[in-house]
């Protein structure tokens, strides 16, 4: 065989393997480093169950952001970590095939073929030795992988991977984690979309995940919000669990996100930041729950109720700590800080060079077409710019990326031209026809 002919087999062999360099993952810089910083709030306590698919996508993330000694680190960690939450006798078993497949791609990219042959043959092996349950589908302990890891590449990825998850767990029922994810991606996959109470048979299945894993804190706030979403009162009961939540340890896995979120809804947003505050004092030097506190207090001052300027400077301070933290994944957080300024006394020369600076910035579409329609409802809402701000949300809507910030400056636009809102009107329905909505 020669040399161009081993090199095309060698390249058709990694394509047709099941890891993270072969799945459909996003890998704009921007998003890349979002879920670097999520992962990083995860932590890696021993006893974590998903610990070596957080290192299997940490090392994937590190190489497409161009850091390949991280990304050898990282994938080779996972190894260690597999074998140590599987606890088994053989060192090796089907939950290393994503692993090896990375392993794999890692050392063709970076030119070792010898190596990556080597992890090619190693995949073989295990294929072969630990067959897929069901013939004519991949292994679950691989659909599993692929499902978790797609949870963390947006909401239309999360109904995607609800369905692996079923599928593993079809195969290999008794597996507590998965069944756990896969409700947890199920429902935000369906809330994403519709803000209604779940149906009957979500419910049901949200009833039997908790039974498996009670002391899972996702499954009790799922249950307390659809109750709440039926007119029950929930107060008493999130309070109770309130207390929970402060004993876990700090992880963004611990559920403080998403507590925080029904607490704020059902119960009182200052009580939630109250819970934040408290955490942080316990640690106060976990990034995760200062970006919680953070949220907290921009939901506040989202609420338009007065709030005194001592809140607002708490407030402003976070955001700052936030944005020091997360550097490189920080253009959101600077948008929070600009709202936050645009909301406090005299604060609107601060908020107006935050967008200034940044639209003097090379930005990735997607994070430009989210500056344009933040900097648009800005110029609305704090600056009474009608004009300029229909001009940015033109701007947010024309571009081709297909986001929420898109559809809803489509609607603001629409919205308009509904209302029959002069002047401009015709402009924007000429517009609008021509983005075909």
């Amino acid at each position: 065989m020669s040399a161009a002919q081993s090199q095309s087999t060698l390249e058709d062999k990694l394509k047709a393997l099941q890891c993270h360099f072969t799945w459909d993952i996003d890998t704009s810089r921007s998003k890349l480093f979002r879920i670097k910083d999520k992962l990083e709030d995860i932590g890696t306590d021993d006893g974590n169950s998903w610990l070596g698919h957080i290192y299997n996508l940490q090392g994937y993330i590190q190489y497409q952001l161009g850091f390949t000694e991280e990304a050898r680190h990282f994938i080779s960690e996972a190894a260690e970590a597999f074998r140590q939450s599987r606890n088994t006798v053989s060192n090796e078993g089907p939950w290393l095939v994503v692993n090896y497949g990375n392993l794999a791609w890692l050392h063709h990219q970076l030119g070792e073929e010898a190596e990556s042959q080597t992890y090619l043959s190693k995949v073989d092996n295990l294929l072969k030795e630990y067959p897929s349950p069901s013939q004519d589908e991949l292994h679950p302990d691989i659909y599993a992988e692929k499902a978790w890891t797609l949870m963390k590449f947006g909401k239309d990825k999360k109904l995607l991977a609800a369905g692996y998850f079923q599928r593993a767990i079809r195969m290999q029922p008794d597996m507590v984690e998965w069944n756990t994810s896969y409700m947890i991606a199920l429902v935000n996959a369906v809330k994403c979309f519709e803000d209604t109470p779940l149906e009957e048979d979500i419910m049901e299945k949200i009833k039997m995940a908790k039974e498996q894993d009670p002391e899972n804190l996702y499954l009790a706030i799922f249950e307390l919000e659809q109750r709440a979403m039926k007119g029950e009162r929930i107060e008493d009961e999130v309070r109770e669990l309130a207390r929970k939540v402060l004993e876990n340890p700090v992880s963004s896995y611990s559920g403080m996100k998403a507590f925080l979120w029904v607490y704020k809804k059902y119960v009182s947003v200052d009580e939630a930041i109250d819970l934040a505050e408290e955490a942080l004092e316990k640690h106060p030097d976990e990034h995760f729950l200062k970006r919680c506190a953070a949220l907290c207090y921009k939901w506040r001052i989202l609420s338009h109720e007065p709030l005194k300027q001592s809140k607002i400077q708490r407030a402003v301070h976070l955001h700052k700590e936030v944005i020091a933290l997360y550097p490189d994944g920080s253009l959101l957080n600077k948008l929070n800080l600009a709202l936050i300024y645009a909301k406090s006394y005299h604060g609107l020369a601060e908020a107006e060079q935050i967008y200034q600076e940044q639209l003097e910035k090379d930005l990735e579409p997607v994070e430009k077409q989210m500056l344009y329609h933040y900097y648009a409802k800005h110029l609305m809402c704090d600056r009474r710019d009608y004009h300029r701000a229909i001009e940015y949300h033109m701007k947010a809507a024309e571009m081709p990326e297909e986001t929420n910030f898109k559809e809803n400056s489509i609607t603001f636009l629409q919205s308009i031209v509904d209302g029959n809102r002069r002047p401009r009107c015709r402009e924007i329905e000429e517009f609008l026809s021509k983005l075909e909505v």
